[in-house]
């Protein structure tokens, strides 16, 4: 059963879908839409378990791009653009290559169509790992994960998933679902025999990433023929915050 997705919207224009990736909500793209809302009709979504999105103890491909397809008809919108970072790519890749006439254009960041091999499990794990209960503020938080996670940009980055209530810190996503999903969402489903996404196609992926090889390229192509590959040499996997100039203007220019 798909789930009724929380989203923000700026612009006018035709519609453009971001699905943020993994640990991330769509309050971590507000300037990114704030750009491209010039020309469009910008939907920003939090996926199932994250942000403000209902929580649910599946968490696969084919779930979220159910979840993606029933937000796009529920909001009268037949066919979009859709952008995706990471975990949020395979999503978009899912959706165009199952329900192609629900995508117009297709933007994936940094992610192949390939199981992932990067370990951010331990990511997952610096979180879980985390006592809550005993801490009071994020920056004691960010400190306990430290250890795990050295990147203070990356610490910052996951703790604005942190929220307070009276109880204390929680946090504000599904991190039991998203560990017991973990092959999954580290996976590419299986497609349909002869699937395969003939539309405009953007790969853009950080030089300093590890998520789109060259050995990735032959399977794009052969899903997404009309794929085109760029690269920004100075960004990491986070592409959108490393290089927000350089990733606007490319996405600029493909969208127009």
């Amino acid at each position: 059963m798909a789930l009724d997705l929380a989203f923000t919207e700026t612009g006018s224009g035709p519609p453009l879908v971001i699905l943020p990736g993994l640990f991330g909500s769509k309050r971590n793209w507000t300037s990114i839409a704030r750009e491209l809302a010039a020309d469009h009709r910008v939907l920003t979504v939090d996926l199932r378990n994250h942000g403000e999105s209902p929580w649910d103890p599946l968490h696969d491909y084919p779930s979220m791009a159910g979840d993606v397809a029933a937000f796009l008809a529920s909001h009268a919108v037949s066919s979009a653009t859709v952008l995706g970072h990471s975990m949020g790519g395979k999503v978009a890749m899912m959706l165009a290559l199952t329900q192609p006439a629900a995508v117009d254009r297709l933007i994936v960041v940094d992610i192949a169509p390939a199981p992932s091999t990067a370990n951010t499990r331990q990511v997952l794990q610096a979180m879980l790992d985390v006592p809550l209960q005993t801490l009071e503020t994020r920056s004691q938080v960010k400190d306990a994960m430290a250890g795990a996670v050295p990147s203070r940009g990356v610490r910052d980055f996951l703790a604005l998933n942190l929220t307070s209530s009276p109880e204390g810190l929680r946090w504000g996503i599904n991190l039991e679902s998203l560990d017991r999903n973990f092959a999954s969402i580290l996976g590419f489903p299986q497609l349909p025999a002869g699937a395969v996404f003939d539309k405009p196609t953007l790969f853009l992926g950080g030089g300093r990433s590890p998520y789109i090889r060259p050995e990735h390229h032959a399977e794009i192509r052969r899903l997404f023929p009309q794929a085109a590959i760029e690269m920004i040499p100075e960004a990491g996997h986070w592409v959108h915050a490393e290089a927000p100039q350089a990733f606007v203007e490319i996405v600029s220019r493909f969208l127009a």
